[in-house]
C-alpha cells in the first residue's frame, strides 16, 4: 500500500486492489493498515461506540479507543452515520462518510505534542496561514505540528502567541 504523504501525524495512502471509486485512506500515526482481525497473537473480538469514541477489545482483554474529535469525518457525523460501520481485516470502515480506522492504530502510543493538540482541537485554524504569519516555511511548520521536529521553547511560545493574536483579531471583528 503506497503512502502518498504524511502530515500532522496522519498517513495518506491507497490500496492497489481496493474497491471503486478510487479513494485515499487516512490512518493516524505510523499504522501500516496491513493488520488483520488476528494480528500476531492479538484477536479483535469486540468493537463498540460511545458518544465520543470508538473502542475495540482484544481476546486477551486489552481495550483501546480512538476519539471522534481526532477524525473530522467522525467528529461531524451523525450518530446514525457513526453506527453504520463495517469490519474488515484492516479495521473499521464507514462507507457513507468514507472513513477508515485500522485496528493497529488503536494501540499506537502517540507522544503528546501541544501544537498537534491545538490544531486537532481547533480544525478551523489554518496551519499554513499561521506559518506565513510567522515567516517560516510551511513544511517546517508541518514538521513542528506533526512532532517530527521540535521547536525551541522560544519558537513554541512565538507560535502560540501568533495563534492567540489571531484569536484576538477575530474577537475584534464587528458586524456592520
Amino acid at each position: 500500500m503506497p503512502t502518498i504523504f504524511i502530515v500532522f501525524g496522519f498517513r495518506f495512502m491507497f490500496y492497489a486492489n481496493d474497491h471503486e471509486p478510487i479513494h485515499v485512506h487516512v490512518i493516524k500515526g505510523n499504522a501500516s493498515g496491513q493488520n488483520n482481525k488476528v494480528m500476531g497473537n492479538m484477536v479483535v473480538e469486540k468493537v463498540w461506540l460511545t458518544d465520543t469514541e470508538v473502542w475495540i477489545r482484544t481476546a486477551d482483554g486489552r481495550e483501546a479507543c480512538e476519539k471522534f474529535a481526532e477524525f473530522p469525518r467522525l467528529r461531524f457525523a451523525t450518530p446514525e452515520q457513526r453506527d453504520a460501520f463495517t469490519l474488515s481485516k484492516e479495521g473499521i470502515h464507514w462507507e457513507e462518510i468514507d472513513e477508515d480506522l485500522s485496528f493497529e492504530g488503536f494501540f499506537r502510543q502517540q507522544p503528546s505534542n501541544p501544537l498537534y493538540d491545538v490544531f486537532i482541537a481547533h480544525p478551523e485554524l489554518n496551519a499554513f496561514a499561521i506559518a506565513r504569519r510567522l515567516g517560516i516555511s510551511q513544511s517546517l511548520f508541518v514538521q513542528y505540528v506533526s512532532g517530527t521536529k521540535k521547536p525551541s521553547a522560544e519558537r513554541l511560545e512565538t507560535i502560540f502567541e501568533t495563534i492567540r493574536s489571531v484569536g484576538r483579531e477575530l474577537c475584534e471583528v464587528s458586524v456592520a
